[in-house]
């Protein structure tokens, strides 16, 4: 998969916890779990929206592509 989710990196600049973002979002923590880790496949984009509201970010900080991680796989 050439594509990296950095949620992580955006709710440590946001000091925020997974588990807050999953109930601004209303999305389950697993799903959200399973979104920052990249064990997804797919990304409602009103999914991408809400999180990037809650977040006030765009999804370019969320979303990154990279070829040497395509590579790999």
């Amino acid at each position: 998969m050439g594509i990296i989710v950095r949620l992580d990196r955006v709710l440590a600049d946001r000091k925020m916890q997974l588990s807050e973002l999953a109930s601004a979002v209303d999305i389950s923590m697993a799903n959200l779990s399973n979104l920052k880790t990249g064990k997804v496949k797919a990304i409602r984009f009103s999914t991408l929206e809400r999180i990037c509201e809650v977040l006030e970010c765009q999804p370019g900080e969320l979303l990154e592509y990279s070829e040497t991680e395509k590579e790999n796989n």
